[in-house]
C-alpha cells in the first residue's frame, strides 16, 4: 500500500525541515509527499530541493486557506492511503508502518484514526478518549485529530473534498472542525473508521498566552464547532452538553481568579453559539 502525504504549510520552514526529517527516517518507504505551499515566497525550494530522490516529493502553490490547499492536493495524489500532516508535526519511526500493518489486518475498516502527543509522551491539542474502538457520529469530536487521520482512498472517492468553509485560512469565521466534518460525511457514507489512542504523532505543546490573540482564535475556533454542529443537524442535547462545558469552565475560572482563563473559556462559548445559530 502506497501513502499519498498532503501537507499544507505557510510561515514555517525549521518545522517543516524536521517533519521531513522524521519522513526521511520511517522503516516503511512505499509514500509519496505533496506539499502544497500557502507562502508568497520561495523559502521553501532550497528546504525541499535537498530532499529531492530521497522519495517522490511534488511541489505544488496554493492561495490561503487549510482545507483549499489539502483539495489542491488530493486532486494529485496516487496512493491507497490518505494522510494530512501538520507542518509543525513529525512522525515516529515506525508510524506509516504501524498504520500499514493496521489496514493489512483489518480490511473492513477504511479509517485509523489517534492522538496528538509532545515530546514528553502527554497529549496535546484536544481532550481524547483513553479507550480504542469505532468512530460514531458522536464521538468522532474526541477520537480524531487533523494530522493523526489515516484514511483508504475509497474514502476520499466518496466524500471528495474538505468544505472549504471550515478551517484557518478559509476566510470565514468557522476556524476549525474541517477534518471531524470530513469523518463525519464518511461515516455517513457508510465508512467504518476505527481510533487507537496507542497510535500517535508528535506535535508542539501549545503556548498558551491568554491575550486578544488567543481569545479569537478560541471565537474561530467555536464557531467551526458550532458550524459543523448545525451542518449535522446534531440534537439538541448534544449541542447543549458542548455549550455547557466552556460554561462551567469560565464560571471555574472565574470563581478560582483566573480571568483571562474565563475570558478563553468564553470566547470559546460565544464562538460554538455563533456557529451553531448561523445560517
Amino acid at each position: 500500500m502506497k501513502f499519498s502525504l498532503v501537507l499544507a504549510t505557510i510561515e514555517r520552514t525549521t518545522e517543516l525541515k524536521r517533519f521531513l526529517d522524521s519522513l526521511d527516517a520511517q522503516t516503511y518507504r512505499d509514500f509519496e509527499l505533496i506539499v502544497v505551499d500557502q507562502n508568497l515566497d520561495d523559502r521553501l525550494t532550497p528546504i525541499l530541493a535537498s530532499y529531492a530522490g530521497r522519495w517522490p516529493l511534488l511541489h505544488l502553490r496554493s492561495p490561503k486557506g487549510l482545507s483549499r490547499a489539502r483539495n489542491i492536493g488530493l486532486r494529485r495524489i496516487s496512493g491507497d492511503l490518505l494522510c494530512f500532516p501538520d507542518d509543525d508535526c513529525w512522525y515516529p519511526p515506525e508510524l506509516l508502518a504501524q498504520v500499514a500493518a493496521f489496514f493489512g489486518r483489518f480490511p473492513q475498516y477504511d479509517g485509523y484514526t489517534g492522538r496528538a502527543v509532545n515530546e514528553s509522551g502527554i497529549a496535546v491539542g484536544g481532550r481524547y478518549d483513553k479507550q480504542p474502538g469505532d468512530i460514531s457520529f458522536y464521538n468522532a469530536w474526541n477520537r480524531a485529530i487533523s494530522f493523526a487521520i489515516f484514511l483508504r482512498v475509497s474514502v476520499f472517492r466518496s466524500v471528495e473534498y474538505f468544505d472549504e468553509s471550515l478551517g484557518v485560512g478559509s476566510g470565514t469565521r468557522y476556524g476549525s472542525a474541517e477534518e471531524t466534518d470530513y469523518l463525519i460525511r464518511a461515516i455517513q457514507q457508510g465508512h467504518a473508521l476505527y481510533y487507537d489512542p496507542a497510535l500517535f504523532v508528535f506535535h508542539p505543546d501549545p503556548q498558551l498566552q491568554y491575550n486578544q490573540k488567543l481569545f479569537q482564535r478560541g471565537f474561530l475556533y467555536g464557531c467551526g464547532m458550532g458550524r459543523a454542529f448545525k451542518k449535522h443537524h446534531y440534537p439538541l442535547w448534544f449541542v447543549a452538553y458542548n455549550l455547557a462545558r466552556p460554561f462551567g469552565g469560565a464560571l471555574l475560572s472565574l470563581f478560582r481568579g483566573n480571568f483571562q482563563k474565563s475570558r478563553f473559556h468564553w470566547a470559546l462559548l460565544h464562538g460554538r453559539l455563533t456557529g451553531w445559530l448561523s445560517k
